[in-house]
């Protein structure tokens, strides 16, 4: 019998110690005991993940390397196509590495072929063939299929079809689908190779990748093409530019960049615009000059093109790139590149502060036919058209230490050098009636000390669509913002 009390807050009485309550009062009293018992219960049926797990499916690379001809394999994949030759049809699976030819015969693979839809994704078993015809050189004699799913509508695209015959309007309509067949595809994967390429490159070069807010109270480049917003009560920005958080991490890494969204209100409709899209930026600190970000620049392009001949051989061929060639590039001063297309093509200079589009297209043409140069840098842009934060060109204040890179006559970067002197940077501001307000922050860090540095920013969208031969930028974004599009 149990003694009447209190027992950790409980009223233990022998009237109520039945069997039931003397099994509660002895996990109470011993609980160490009992929760020891249920740990070795559970411990018999715990199981561990220990890493990625190896799949009895193969890759369709795996199957391309011909080590696998005449062997059984299981492979997976959504249904590209389907041709069907009365006793044989071929179905031509998609993955993200390309496509892979399997064929059914009446007889041997054992399912039926009416159940097949094209966007099915099914798993299949079969025999690896050479085939000369084939995606690839290499094709599967399917023994079994297995349907994993299958698609509720029809398709809305022919995206079998080596070019999708649609307009764009069309495409970005249906752009998760459309982006299914390989030359749009391609496309991307090309833009991947860009994006790479930036990061190994400055990866390699010390710099250090960081990433930085997009709502903010003030923005970096000022002007009205800024999209505001209510924040909490507070009126905010989405950022321009990481430009000012940039610059303050140089004081701490030295050398920093970013790959990320910014954003312009501005109310262009045109083939060259965005009001959202990717900038590859960077920042470097213990410059010398303006001339060394250009440096950093070209290096970057020689490694990406590099990269590009060398991990992106197929879809190049698929899309018909031919890369350019960034041995080296020219430069040439704002005013002097005003002058060479005005006296070459007897065109008038019209504005004398800012590139016009079409000045910029015979800027590319002329050293296009002078040096055989797809790019070239366009440096000492006038004071008035850039930031408060550029370096005035000590020798004529009036020109900028910066620059803006040409692809093919179309701007893709623009970069310079910074003021890194708190008290010039102060006297710029004023001088310009430019408010302070919000920017303390930014301000503090030169304050307190910044080494010579300065940075660019490159259109990630531009670039790509240069480099593929593409002419609107919206072919070369994934889910393009612009005046008329929220959607998809």
């Amino acid at each position: 019998m149990f003694q009447s009390g209190w027992y950790r807050g409980i009223r233990i009485s022998p009237r109520k110690s039945n069997l039931l309550f003397r099994g509660f009062l002895y996990f109470i009293i011993s609980p160490r005991t009992k929760l020891m018992r249920q740990d070795k219960k559970r411990s018999t049926i715990m199981e561990f993940i220990t890493g990625v797990r190896p799949k009895e499916t193969l890759e369709i690379s795996q199957i391309m390397t011909g080590s696998y001809e005449g062997q059984h394999v299981k492979v997976n994949g959504s249904i590209h196509t389907i041709r069907d030759m009365g006793d044989v049809a071929f179905i031509v699976l998609r993955k993200r590495e390309g496509l892979l030819q399997c064929v059914f015969e009446e007889g041997r693979t054992k399912f039926e072929l009416k159940d097949l839809k094209e966007a099915s994704t099914i798993e299949a078993e079969g025999t690896v063939s050479a085939e000369e015809r084939a995606p690839g050189g290499y094709e599967i004699r399917l023994d079994t299929i297995k349907v994993l799913s299958q698609p509720a509508a029809p398709m809305p695209l022919a995206i079998s079809k080596w070019k999708l015959n649609t307009s764009l309007e069309a495409n970005l309509n249906h752009r998760a689908i459309a982006l299914r067949n390989i030359r749009e595809r391609a496309k991307f994967r090309i833009q991947e190779g860009v994006v790479r390429g930036f990061r190994d490159f400055l990866y390699q070069q010390g710099f250090t990748e960081i990433h930085t807010p997009k709502i903010g109270a003030k923005s970096a480049e000022g002007g009205a093409n800024l999209f505001r917003l209510e924040y909490f009560h507070r009126p905010a920005v989405l950022q321009q530019s990481p430009q000012f958080y940039k610059q303050m991490m140089v004081g701490v890494f030295d050398r920093v960049f970013e790959t990320a969204p910014v954003f312009r209100a501005e109310k262009h409709n045109t083939k060259r615009h965005l009001n959202e899209y990717t900038s590859l930026d960077f920042e470097m600190g213990f410059i010398d000059g303006f001339e060394d970000i250009m440096a950093m620049e070209t290096g970057f392009l020689q490694y990406m093109v590099a990269l590009l001949q060398k991990d992106y051989e197929k879809e190049l061929k698929i899309l018909n790139v031919t890369l350019p060639n960034v041995d080296k590039i020219p430069t040439v001063r704002f005013d002097e590149a005003k002058q060479k297309v005005a006296e070459k093509y007897h065109r008038q200079i019209r504005n004398p502060y800012d590139l016009e589009p079409e000045e910029e297209a015979l800027i590319g043409q002329y050293f296009k036919e002078e040096c055989d140069a797809d790019f070239v840098f366009v440096t000492h842009y006038p004071s008035r058209k850039r930031p408060f934060y550029a370096m005035d060109d000590p020798t004529d204040p009036t020109y900028t230490l910066s620059f803006d890179l040409l692809y093919q006559g179309l701007e893709i970067t623009t970069g310079g050098q910074r003021i890194h002197d708190y008290h010039m940077l102060m006297e710029k501001i004023e001088k310009r009636g430019m408010e302070s307000d919000g920017m303390e922050q930014y301000l503090s860090v030169f304050k307190h000390g910044m080494p010579p540095h300065g940075g660019l920013g490159i259109g990630l969208e531009r670039l790509t669509m240069k480099l593929i031969g593409e002419d609107n930028v919206r072919e070369t974004t994934l889910f393009p913002r612009d005046l008329s599009r929220l959607e998809p």
